[in-house]
């Protein structure tokens, strides 16, 4: 695990992370699309944004990762579960019920992470990226074309 020097939201000063941002979802106009109506979330070191993520609240007490990426040259260095837990912890205090996040069937490493901490596969979304995607997505040398959905259950900490 590297240390980072803050976790929390994006600070009014700090540029929108569009370069990270752009790395889990090659679409700016899908980013646009939420961005605004969300709250960003990142990690930084010495002052610059490696990690970012974004939740968007839904209705029913649930709310979703839109966008979760860590600068490449920072990945496997457990900064990915720090925003999982960060955001967990987040929704807690919000009083949200389920945290949900969606991704390709070819985003191999993050299927393994999400569910590495405590992700169900809920629902697949057929035919997703080919259907509203104009280039076509390869990832892992695999096809991206199906959206899964995966869920977790968010639970009151115990005082």
């Amino acid at each position: 695990m590297i240390t980072y020097d803050y976790i929390g939201l994006l600070p009014e000063e700090d540029d929108i992370p569009y370069d990270l941002l752009l790395q889990a979802d090659p679409s700016i106009k899908e980013i646009q699309s939420y961005f605004d109506r969300s709250a960003c979330f990142v990690i930084k070191l010495d002052r610059t944004i490696i990690g970012v993520a974004v939740l968007f609240a839904l209705p029913n007490e649930a709310v979703e990762i839109k966008n979760i990426s860590v600068h490449e040259n920072f990945q496997g260095k457990g900064l990915g579960t720090a925003l999982l837990s960060y955001l967990e912890q987040y929704c807690v205090k919000q009083a949200y019920q389920q945290l949900i996040i969606k991704t390709g069937n070819s985003s191999i490493g993050q299927l393994y992470l999400y569910q590495k901490n405590g992700f169900e596969i809920e629902e697949i979304e057929k035919d997703f990226f080919t259907n509203n995607y104009e280039e076509e997505i390869i990832e892992n040398g695999i096809q991206c074309k199906h959206r899964i959905v995966l869920v977790k259950k968010i639970e009151k900490i115990k005082e």
